[in-house]
């Protein structure tokens, strides 16, 4: 399983939109272990870029603050879950805890 996470340095980005990069962590669902992480940079982001781009990346989940309904429709149009709410952290910490059903999410930081 591959979770997409939008970073700024460093650490989760707030909103996916004005992420640097993307960190692509593979996770062993049986174990619930990270197995692995890649960083990417993506492409300019305009509106439905990003989640063809992610999905083509193999992701199947994206955890991230704040993401517009639109951008989240689209996201689900490609079959990959939206997880929003998550606070900062590394991206390693954040897909870590979300495997094991343990990642605090509050509201959704984006309005638009």
């Amino acid at each position: 399983m591959k979770i997409a996470i939008p970073v700024v340095e460093g650490k989760l980005a707030m909103h996916f939109g004005h992420s640097q990069s993307f960190s692509l962590i593979e996770i062993d669902e049986a174990t619930k272990a990270v197995t692995g992480s890649t960083s990417i940079i993506p492409p300019a982001h305009e509106p439905g870029v990003l989640p063809k781009w992610l999905h083509e990346q193999g992701a199947v989940v994206i955890i991230t603050g704040g993401m517009g309904m639109r951008a989240q429709q689209l996201f689900q149009e490609y079959g990959i879950k939206v997880v929003v709410g998550a606070t900062v952290e590394t991206p390693e910490k954040v897909a870590e805890l979300w495997i094991k059903g343990q990642l605090v999410t509050g509201g959704n930081i984006c309005d638009h």
